[in-house]
């Protein structure tokens, strides 16, 4: 597994639909696209399947290439290969970064979530999200109000690290 996304952080989104990429996240992008040199533009691609998400999942090339060899693992012709072949293959968008650090996102894109002047950049692990900021805002409030509902008041999140591993 490679470098780790971390952090949040909103930007303008120009006209053409360019946006800047959090600098950090530049960084985690270079160092996990095998075919970039230090310093260069590298590759990532941006999956817009599955219509229920209200976001845009932005995947290093090693996780997309994590997630190919999962997909052609399973049987030729079946449901679940059929469903993902179509999201993560027919449905996502390659790009790269272009010199200035930014992602041009397509009119299509753009308008999947809605996003206009401003996008929200958040990381999830060895992908990072874009959303619009206020539909972020609306989801993952309404989402960890949820959660937090259904959890005791003196629950910490920590507990659901132990065990993980195995000792």
């Amino acid at each position: 597994m490679g470098r780790r996304f971390r952090g949040e952080s909103h930007h303008k989104v120009d006209a053409k639909g360019r946006v800047s990429i959090p600098a950090s996240f530049r960084r985690v992008l270079e160092a996990s696209d095998p075919s970039c040199d230090p310093g260069g533009n590298p590759e990532l691609v941006i999956v817009y399947g599955d219509q229920r998400r209200k976001f845009l999942e932005c995947y290093t090339m090693d996780a997309i290439n994590e997630v190919d060899d999962k997909i052609d693992a399973l049987p030729r012709g079946s449901v679940q290969r059929k469903m993902l072949q179509r999201m993560f293959h027919g449905q996502s968008f390659p790009t790269s970064v272009d010199e200035t650090g930014r992602l041009v996102l397509p009119a299509k894109l753009r308008s999947k979530i809605d996003l206009e002047k401003e996008a929200f950049f958040i990381a999830a692990g060895d992908t990072f999200q874009i959303w619009k900021p206020e539909t972020y805002e609306e989801e993952e409030l309404a989402q960890s109000e949820k959660w937090m509902e259904e959890l005791p008041d003196d629950f910490d999140p920590m507990e659901f690290l132990d065990g993980v591993g195995g000792a």
